[in-house]
């Protein structure tokens, strides 16, 4: 073992003269220890909540959606054949999108109505793992049958089997002037997918019922496309823009909701560096350590300089002092981050039962449950920056005790 290592072991406690820095050493230890812990559980928490939200809203929107001029695709079987030749493609199903007002005894709402076929709809969305009451199948064409979100349905106070009016926005024109298009509905299902703003506002029916009710003939709105995976849809939804020929726009589920995705990163960012203060805090108390350590051991730098200790071995001696205080916080926090950024959902529900209160209220969130995702590169960020700080702070008070002069150190002694 270098000489360096050894003293700066022995260092690292202080002993007989000034067991203060010894408290201010452990001081700085338990800083660095709880602020890679939270670091590591709230990242962990807010890459969990945007994945529970993203695949939430994923269940009902489309990755990649190709719509076509004034919302109206004809041949669409040739562009699901042409999109689904894409390795990455998984599923492609056709889709009518309208606005529609839902009318049951004095309950009116607005709604996003949408045509589907069952038996594809299934392949693009999870709506059918969502069902509270009734199946997806239900919908078959011309038997005019509606499936509702939760909160849509309990907004009209409809439930399975009653009769709503569907209201359309195109008119017909008759001699009496421009009327409304009106069509009752059976209500054949209830999905709720923990979106308000699908639950609340979106309606689904057969897709011929959809272009019979629009006037839309033979046409659809567009296709929805399911990818391999997900995060590629960027590059998906560029490569068929280049491919298919016609009047078509081509989004992808980045651009759809990327107000809400960017804010979530933001979020995530800002959270990262606000908490990384704590971490610099506490690996910046290693400098105040450390400056009292070398004048408590000033005699001690003189007799190692007159054995022959070069001011660069001087130097690493502090340096070791330093870094051991900012490893072993670093694990601790590593450790118990882990562990408990992998139990949130136990201890979450503890707190709540002792504190007597609820952190996410259903009212308010889009989720009662704190969710976690550990990712390995968010560990390994948080440890790497977590030992460059404590290693910098290191530095300048190493750097003074090489300059200590050994005659005047000894001159009291």
């Amino acid at each position: 073992m270098q000489y360096e290592l050894l003293v700066g072991l022995r260092f690292t406690r202080a002993e007989r003269r000034n067991h203060f820095i010894s408290f201010i050493s452990l001081s700085s230890m338990l800083g660095i220890a709880l602020g890679v812990a939270a670091l590591i559980v709230v990242l962990s928490v807010m890459n969990g909540f945007q994945k529970e939200v993203r695949t939430r809203i994923l269940g009902v929107a489309s990755h990649v959606q190709i719509t076509g001029a004034d919302n109206r695709l004809a041949d669409w079987q040739a562009t699901a054949a042409e999109a689904v030749a894409d390795p990455r493609v998984e599923a492609a199903a056709p889709f009518v999108n309208a606005q529609g007002m839902l009318t049951f005894d004095s309950g009116v709402r607005g709604a996003i109505v949408r045509g589907i076929l069952p038996r594809l709809e299934e392949n693009v969305a999870d709506i059918g793992t969502h069902m509270i009451a009734g199946k997806l199948d239900a919908l078959a064409p011309g038997e005019f049958n509606i499936v509702l979100g939760s909160e849509l349905a309990r907004a009209l106070g409809a439930a399975p089997g009653d009769k709503i009016t569907l209201i359309a926005p195109q008119g017909l024109v008759t001699p009496a002037g421009i009327l409304p298009r009106l069509k009752q509905f059976t209500v054949a299902g209830v999905f709720e997918v923990g979106m308000f703003e699908y639950d609340s506002g979106l309606a689904l029916i057969n897709i011929e019922d959809a272009q019979k009710l629009y006037s839309m003939g033979s046409l659809v709105s567009g296709v929805r496309l399911k990818l391999r995976d997900l995060f590629r849809s960027r590059e998906v939804a560029r490569d068929l823009t280049a491919r298919l020929r016609g009047d078509v726009y081509i989004s992808d589920w980045t651009r759809s909701h990327a107000n809400f995705f960017r804010a979530v990163q933001i979020e995530k960012t800002m959270m990262f560096i606000i908490l990384l203060l704590i971490v610099a805090v506490a690996a910046f108390n290693i400098v105040s350590t450390l400056v009292m350590a070398v004048t408590d051991k000033q005699p001690d730098i003189a007799i190692l300089r007159t054995l022959g200790a070069s001011p660069g071995g001087i130097m690493k001696i502090f340096i070791v002092q330093g870094a051991i205080i900012g490893v072993i916080g670093t694990l601790i926090g590593v450790v118990g981050g882990i562990a408990l950024a992998l139990n949130v959902d136990v201890v979450v529900p503890f707190l709540e039962r002792l504190l007597h209160v609820q952190f996410l209220s259903r009212e308010v969130y889009y989720i009662t449950e704190l969710p976690s995702d550990l990712q390995r590169s968010d560990v390994t960020t948080i440890t790497l920056v977590s030992l460059a700080l404590s290693f910098l702070a290191t530095i300048y008070p190493s750097w003074r005790a090489s300059r200590v002069n050994p005659a005047e150190a000894l001159r009291y002694e």
